[in-house]
């Protein structure tokens, strides 16, 4: 893969970056609502806390390696052997690469689904109000 193709490969980690900091700040922002005199609410909060710190941290690590890869653009490809190309071990690599490519939309789209749904609930049915707006 030439530095073109790296730096359009970075979108994926670059999207995924985003998303995880967006599921960190949802983390962070859901720890506000914990009533920590409960528990059972502390022990989530604690939880929440220390998943929020590590999807910032794995956050900021993809959007880094996607600026890295982006920053590859001009590299030129090299000479590469033939005969290595054709190792069936690279073949069965991007066919993993795209085998879990196809997971990774399958789980997307169920998990959207569901949020989705989610959101309309929380959103007070589709009304247009939120819960908290109506209270």
């Amino acid at each position: 893969m030439c530095g073109e193709g790296l730096a359009e490969h970075s979108a994926l980690p670059a999207k995924l970056g985003e998303l995880t900091a967006a599921v960190a700040e949802n983390l962070e922002l859901h720890m506000e609502a914990l009533d920590l005199g409960d528990p059972n609410a502390k022990r989530e909060y604690d939880a929440y806390r220390k998943l929020a710190q590590e999807h910032r941290q794995t956050a900021g690590e993809l959007v880094a390696t996607a600026d890295e890869m982006g920053g590859y653009r001009e590299l030129p490809m090299g000479k590469h052997d033939p005969k290595r190309m054709s190792d069936p071990r690279l073949l069965e690599a991007f066919e993993r690469v795209v085998s879990l490519e196809q997971e990774l939309l399958w789980l997307l789209q169920e998990r959207i689904a569901r949020d989705q749904k989610m959101l309309i609930e929380v959103q007070g049915g589709g009304n247009g109000g939120s819960r908290a707006a109506r209270r």
